[in-house]
């Protein structure tokens, strides 16, 4: 008997299901540093993604220099592929900056964000700023999942290790450092949309955190 294809949606949950394990296991809350984990984070300091995305009218982003991201793996031997990870790797760049710098308006979130997900974007930006914190330390991107729908439309599963990021305090300056455990692992499941300008903006993003 033939076997039927799973939907896209149900594609993307069952791979988020599967990569829990390899991110630390199935989900749990989080305390200290929940508020700003469950936020994407950027890349190195001078937008350093792993694709050539910065160009073609694409904003450069330059986080500040006690914030790194590392992208794992973040490379396969298909065009279309390294275009959608190259764009999602900015759009990680553009929430980072925009938790750093407190601005849930900056340009570089509608730049790589559309629809709802945009919306939940910017509440989550203005959330962060209203409590009176920044981010900072290192985060591990890696393990990406991609599945290309059609020419327009593109979906990313993907981990992101914690262990040496941390909330910091915006008026003092004072890192709040957690213990690392598993809340210390997130999978993100995205689903993106390629717009007129070629740009592979996030429609769609969920996030839970890895507990064994």
């Amino acid at each position: 008997m033939k076997r039927r294809a799973l939907p896209a949606a149900a594609a993307l949950v069952a791979s988020a299901a599967l990569l829990l394990t390899a991110c630390g296991g199935g989900d749990t809350g989080s305390k200290a540093n929940d508020k700003i984990a469950r936020a994407d984070s950027g890349s190195k300091k001078a937008s350093a993604s792993p694709t050539e995305s910065a160009a073609a009218g694409r904003p450069k982003i330059t986080l500040p220099g006690d914030l790194t991201d590392t992208f794992e793996s973040w490379k396969t031997s298909d065009t279309t592929k390294d275009a959608v990870l190259g764009d999602v790797a900015q759009r990680i760049d553009a929430t980072n900056y925009a938790i750093t710098q407190g601005d849930p308006e900056l340009a570089t979130l509608s730049f790589y964000y559309s629809g709802g997900a945009l919306a939940d974007a910017k509440d989550w930006v203005e959330s962060i700023a209203k409590d009176g914190y920044s981010i900072t330390g290192v985060n591990r991107y890696y393990n990406a999942k991609i599945d290309v729908f059609d020419s327009t439309s593109a979906g990313v599963v993907y981990c992101e290790d914690q262990s040496e990021a941390f909330a910091k305090v915006r008026k003092s300056g004072k890192v709040v450092k957690t213990a690392v455990n598993d809340d210390s692992y997130v999978v993100y499941t995205t689903r993106l949309e390629k717009n007129k300008q070629g740009v592979w903006q996030t429609t769609k993003l969920t996030s839970q955190r890895g507990s064994n």
